[in-house]
């Protein structure tokens, strides 16, 4: 098969989350266990540093993997979903894996597919960790793909593990309450395996600590001693400084985004225990990693600048918590009038997040080529009814078209809502 093939094997063949949504998840890790064992058990063979949570995870995962490259090591690092190419997903010192890898992957496993029927998730974290494996990476960062206890990944033991913001998504799957959801990202949590807690969540911090004494590990939440000073954007980047009380790092953050700031000390805790366990990680490479994120492991749709003026802005936020801290940011720029280019899917309070917006702001309601989207028209309806000034759009690149036309130069255009919806914009 070639690459173009092999892709729409995988994509036709096998159940896939992003398309189908819950009915795509499997309930368990067997599918995951038989991949490997027909691998040779690649998880086995390398260090990783795993990745949970509701919020923050993806970023995270890129600014640690962007430390380990700034101190010279070998560093693998699994993402999803993608946004522009698949082979996104998999990269080793920001080098996406090479096509001709993946064809030759698939065709290998694929006896065991057509044997198991595994999800495309499974598939491709079996890929993922072979391609470390037989790269050598010297350590692995992982981010789940949804929840944790039975995600694909789950079957790591790590050098540590982060636990990111807790907050209310997929509740149709991981549950209603923001304890249930704890549950779910605890389930990552390994015995005698560090764990750091990115966020302290007074409400549920009592579900990790009864998970980490069940594993009788270390329940890490140092996150919270931490101090973040943030000067105002310079252009493209952000100076801050950070301390422990201890400790303090002048950093020139090349990401801009508020909600970032929430990542970092989960991110340092994270380095600071990789430290115990003799990894050489010093001050500049901390320095050197978080000024080069995006260059580094090509990190995209985090408020990212794609116009100047009018001012544009695209951001992945696609859940009410993220959308909160994207919004609380875009009131503190400096625009004439506010339009929001804006798609989702279907496993969003729409309403809920529609009235986090500015009311008077314009919106180009669109949707992505992802069955699971919400059609422009749905959102156009419920637009109409929160009386909101509104059109529809067949696609973001219209949708964005048609905000440009309409915005002053001393406008601001946000095109957010859905990751998916982000991943179509041609210029991105």
């Amino acid at each position: 098969m070639t690459y173009e093939e092999t892709l729409e094997y995988l994509y036709q063949r096998l159940p896939i989350f992003q398309r189908q949504g819950k009915a795509a998840l499997k309930p368990d890790l067997h599918n995951t266990i038989a991949l490997l064992d027909a691998l040779g058990n690649p998880e086995k063979k390398i260090r990783s540093i795993h990745v949970a949570g509701t919020n923050g995870k993806g970023t995270s995962c890129h600014a640690i993997a962007s430390i380990l490259q700034s101190a010279g090591y070998k560093v693998g690092l699994y993402t999803s979903p993608h946004l522009k190419r698949f082979t996104e997903r998999i990269k080793i010192n920001g080098e996406q894996m090479g096509e001709p890898e993946v064809v030759s992957f698939v065709s290998r496993i694929r006896p065991v597919i057509e044997k198991i029927n595994p999800s495309f998730f499974e598939v491709t974290v079996a890929m993922a960790f072979y391609h470390f494996a037989k790269e050598a990476v010297d350590i692995a960062v992982v981010e789940t793909g949804l929840g944790g206890r039975l995600d694909s990944t789950n079957v790591l033991v790590p050098e540590v593990s982060l636990i990111t913001n807790i907050g209310l998504d997929h509740q149709e799957i991981l549950g209603e309450t923001l304890g249930e959801i704890a549950v779910e990202k605890a389930g990552i949590i390994k015995a005698h395996v560090p764990v750091v807690i990115g966020t302290f969540q007074p409400e549920i911090i009592k579900v990790f600590e009864s998970q980490a004494i069940a594993k009788n590990t270390t329940l890490n939440v140092k996150a919270s001693r931490y101090r973040i000073t943030s000067d105002a954007i310079d252009g493209s980047d952000r100076n801050i400084s950070i301390t422990d009380g201890r400790d303090s790092l002048e950093i020139r953050l090349d990401l801009k985004a508020n909600y970032y700031l929430k990542n970092l000390p989960g991110i340092f805790e994270v380095i600071r225990t990789l430290e115990t366990k003799e990894w050489k990680i010093l001050p500049e490479h901390i320095q050197a990693g978080l000024s080069n994120v995006t260059g580094n492991t090509g990190l995209k749709g985090r408020f990212q600048q794609m116009g100047a003026s009018p001012l544009v802005i695209a951001d992945v936020s696609h859940n009410q918590e993220g959308i909160e801290d994207l919004v609380s940011q875009i009131k503190g720029e400096s625009y004439r009038k506010l339009h929001i280019v804006f798609g989702t899917v279907q496993d969003k309070n729409v309403e809920r997040i529609l009235g986090i917006f500015p009311p008077d702001a314009t919106f180009y309601f669109t949707h992505s080529d992802v069955p699971r989207s919400v059609r422009a028209n749905d959102l156009l309806e419920t637009g109409k009814k929160l009386r909101l000034n509104c059109d529809s759009y067949e696609n973001v690149n219209v949708a964005k078209k048609a905000a440009l036309s309409n915005a002053g130069i001393n406008d601001l255009i946000l095109i957010t809502g859905s990751t998916f919806v982000i991943a179509e914009l041609e210029e991105l």
